[in-house]
């Protein structure tokens, strides 16, 4: 399999469940797993979990576990016959105080506040903006509308308001409980379901460490889904308080126009870079693919741009979790990855240009970037305890692979996110001469250098210091 910068995000679902299958797919390039917490109970993706450490260790391959949090799900109830078919012009009544099942005139809500939270005038987009109503009047709990754009609803389809500015909490109480779930078999990462701001991902991470204090102290990466209107004017502090942020392009599209997407998706991918944090791309990338063997032309187009905007990871959602081709879905979206990033146009110089670095770890980062590329090295290799360095260096597109050699487990799975990073398990030697002759070793092994290449090697003195990368070396094999 050819080197890929670009990493892959599928998700487990009854479609990928079979332990062998996942084991392919592992093997064919999926680099992190996502568990849905929208479905099953917390014992399922104890079970999912399980699961997916015992693929990766039949196919050789670590991968990171990303626990995906619910958030507040604003729905329509159910119906009494399942689904309703609603005519343009015709009246509808969202009713919060609702108790029975909905009818072709009203359905009741789950989000009780939502009364509240519209006036006459609003839009609403239900399933997926598919089907659009325009609020009539307020009484009392029922919102009374007109259908503008109609069509099937069907029982708990989304409720989104056109521009946002619905207040539901990012974190619900099951929130909080699944959050102890992930904390329990040690999520790599946890996405955050619609954050508005900076406050609400910080509250996650609280609730990560409380909960790690139960669980051996493990802290994972917070993902910011960026799925709400009102977090676009606080995209830069919402980045502060997380590890990296998913553009989510499902809700957001709802919520500020498909027109709107692709810009807001360059940004936030930009921005995300430019602020060391790492950055997923998803939403009906290979949707097709649900139901067919191959992608269509424009979702190859769609991964490829994603790929060249410079997104680490590109992710699979329905197409893994329940299409019919999860694997086939894998192996085609990994040829797309590899195919755009032979074509990636960089210039390492201006990424440099106007910059300071306050840090020496930075500093030496930047330093073997610089050196390597010009040096035409055949690798870079950095030894880091947190990853921070790995993750400072995959911050800039360039063509030498970048391999991440620790000793730890954790910082070896949460570096599988970042592109154009190969994390590699070593053993923690205290010597510096005898760590970096079993670095040289570990790769030769591997098949990943050979005698007469050239590499940069960053490490830091003392070994083993987390934030002490203060050493930039060029070495030749042997």
């Amino acid at each position: 399999m050819p080197r890929r910068a670009t990493k892959i995000v599928a998700t487990l679902g009854p479609a990928s469940s079979d332990p062998a299958l996942l084991e392919e797919m592992i093997r064919a390039g999926v680099n992190v797993v996502r568990l849905n917490f929208s479905h099953g109970k917390a014992q399922d993706h104890i079970d999912r979990a399980a699961l997916v450490r015992q693929a990766a260790k039949r196919a050789g391959r670590e991968v990171a576990i990303m626990a995906d949090l619910q958030g507040p799900k604003i729905r329509v109830g159910k119906f009494a016959d399942g689904k309703v078919f609603l005519e343009p012009g015709q009246k509808f009544v969202l009713d919060a105080a609702r108790t029975e099942l909905g009818d072709i005139d009203a359905v009741g809500l789950d989000y009780k506040s939502l009364p509240r939270e519209v006036k006459a005038g609003d839009v609403l987009l239900l399933n997926d903006g598919l089907i659009v109503i325009t609020v009539d009047a307020i009484r009392g709990e029922a919102i009374h509308t007109i259908v503008k754009l109609g069509g099937e609803l069907s029982n708990n389809k989304g409720i989104n308001k056109q521009g946002g500015g619905l207040t539901a909490p990012a974190l619900t109480g099951k929130d909080m409980e699944d959050i102890r779930t992930a904390m329990a078999f040690q999520a790599d990462y946890v996405a955050v379901s619609f954050p508005k701001n900076a406050t609400d991902m910080e509250m996650a991470r609280q609730l990560c460490n409380v909960a790690a204090a139960e669980h051996g102290n493990h802290r994972p990466g917070l993902i910011a889904k960026i799925e709400r209107a009102e977090a676009i004017p606080k995209l830069e502090e919402i980045l502060a308080a997380s590890d990296g942020i998913m553009v989510a392009r499902g809700d957001l599209a709802v919520e500020v126009g498909n027109a709107a997407v692709p810009a807001l998706q360059k940004r936030m991918i930009k921005l995300a870079r430019d602020h060391d944090k790492v950055v997923i791309t998803a939403t009906q990338m290979m949707e097709s693919m649900i139901t067919n063997p191959v992608p269509t032309r424009a979702e190859v187009s769609d991964v490829a741009n994603a790929v060249l905007d410079g997104t680490d990871a590109v992710m699979l959602s329905a197409e893994t979790a329940a299409g019919k081709y999860p694997l086939e879905t894998v192996v085609e979206m990994a040829k797309i990855c590899h195919a755009a990033e032979s074509h990636e146009h960089f210039e390492l110089e201006s990424d440099f240009s106007g910059k300071s670095f306050s840090r020496i770890d930075h500093s030496i980062a930047m330093g073997a970037l610089f050196t390597a590329h010009h040096l035409g090295a055949k690798a870079i290799v950095a030894m880091t305890d947190s990853g921070s360095t790995a993750l400072w260096m995959s911050r800039h597109l360039i063509r030498v692979p970048i391999y991440a050699l620790t000793s730890k487990v954790a910082t070896q799975r949460k570096m599988t996110l970042y592109r154009n990073v190969r994390p590699l398990l070593i053993d923690a030697i205290a010597d510096r001469d005898a760590a970096l002759a079993e670095v040289e070793h570990n790769l030769k092994e591997r098949g990943l250098m050979q005698a007469g290449d050239v590499y940069a090697i960053t490490c830091g003195e003392p070994m083993g210091a987390p934030g002490g990368t203060n050493m930039l070396k060029i070495c030749r094999v042997e």
